[in-house]
């Protein structure tokens, strides 16, 4: 009975990870981005006037503040992030360059790839997608020099992102049903679907 099981697991295993080719593999991360991309909230509202800005009565409630604006405006935070990171690095052409061909290369080759890399006809491993970039990355970054003004820009980016979290009144937000449930707002049950 056990082999039962474990010939069952093993062809659904195989089912799941069916190879694609390299270019799919691109073309599909790349549609992936741009569904990332659309998810960003209108800037008039991430921008909203000073009837939705206000200081926080507590540190708990800027804490919760800051929670609810990052669930909200996630992609716009991550926007501010990049252009923070990217604006640090414009003084050198060739570095913001390097660096932009790095970060697209994590987005495209790992963060939005669903499916199994084929290269040359031989399927690439997750673990090995990984330490390429990371060797990549890190051989960039050494001999580059970029490490400094990247965080100074990171940390930029961030400290920007929770001011704004803090000061902007999440009140009159509304999140849609199923990112409610993604966030663990609410319950399938809760919504008559469970």
């Amino acid at each position: 009975m056990p082999s039962s099981t474990t010939t069952s697991s093993a062809a659904a295993t195989t089912y799941t990870t069916i190879p694609i080719s390299g270019s799919d593999v691109i073309n599909r991360s790349i549609q992936n981005l741009y569904t990332f991309l659309s998810k960003t909230r209108s800037w008039p509202e991430f921008l909203a006037g000073a009837n939705a800005v206000d200081i926080p009565t507590s540190l708990s409630d800027a804490g919760i503040r800051i929670r609810r604006n990052l669930n909200y405006f996630s992609v716009n935070y991550a926007i501010i992030i990049s252009a923070f990171a990217a604006g640090s690095l414009i003084g050198s052409p060739v570095l913001l360059i390097f660096t932009c061909l790095i970060f697209a290369s994590w987005l495209i080759l790992f963060f939005f790839r669903e499916d199994p890399m084929v290269v040359f006809g031989h399927q690439v491993s997750d673990l090995i997608v990984i330490v390429g970039l990371l060797t990549v990355s890190a051989i960039t970054i050494w001999f580059t020099g970029i490490l400094n003004n990247l965080m100074v820009g990171i940390g930029i980016g961030v400290l920007v992102s929770v001011i704004h979290g803090s000061l902007r009144n999440p009140e009159g937000l509304f999140v849609d049903e199923d990112d409610a449930v993604t966030a663990g707002l609410i319950s399938n049950a809760e919504r008559g679907t469970g």
